[in-house]
């Protein structure tokens, strides 16, 4: 008969999986070892062995997670009767708020999975794509799902997803002003830039 789980596991779970994602955040993954990671969460490599048998396991976890979250938070924003792409924008600053570790290591360590797994985490960053690109596509008719839509829509990402580099919590503008900025950048251009096109054309 298989062991029951302790009342506590998915919390102890989701801390190493942060921890984990702070140390490769910080070391890289080749520089981080379930050693760190154990004296980090204040666990034995015994305890540590119980919830991932080894360190690929965490990382595809930790991916798996935050990434699950972010689609469920843009889903949601998604629903908003208007401004959908703020509410997208917004969803995924707030979102990211405890978890620039994570959103880190997604960008760095993604591609060291094997492709199997790459493919399931790609699936879940293709749907946030086509969330906010629909959003946008919605928002500025004038571009719709013609070929700056793509272009647009990565840009948006751009700017939301390396936010981190430079934003501080409390200084300057609020998660919620930076989220308007950008949706106000993004509709504005792909407006602008649409009538380049057809200017061009």
């Amino acid at each position: 008969m298989a062991r029951p789980r302790a009342l506590d596991y998915e919390i102890k779970r989701k801390a190493i999986l942060h921890r984990a994602a702070e140390l490769i955040a910080q070391h890289g993954y080749a520089g981080t070892s379930i050693t760190m990671i154990a004296q980090a969460c204040g666990v034995s490599k015994a305890l540590l062995y119980h919830y991932y048998p080894d360190k690929a396991a965490i990382l595809y976890d930790l991916l798996l997670d935050h990434l699950t979250q972010l689609v469920a938070a843009v889903e949601a924003a998604a629903r908003a009767p208007q401004d959908r792409v703020y509410a997208i924008a917004s969803s995924l600053l707030e979102t990211y708020r405890d978890a620039d570790a994570e959103h880190q290591v997604q960008i760095m360590a993604l591609k060291l999975l094997p492709l199997e797994q790459q493919e399931v985490l790609r699936g879940l960053e293709r749907q946030l794509v086509a969330l906010l690109s629909e959003a946008i596509a919605e928002a500025v008719p004038v571009i719709g799902h013609g070929p700056l839509l793509k272009p647009v829509t990565m840009s948006a990402f751009g700017m939301l997803n390396w936010h981190y580099l430079w934003f501080r919590e409390g200084r300057g503008l609020t998660r919620a002003q930076y989220a308007r900025l950008v949706t106000d950048l993004i509709l504005s251009g792909a407006v602008s830039a649409a009538a380049h096109v057809s200017a061009a054309s």
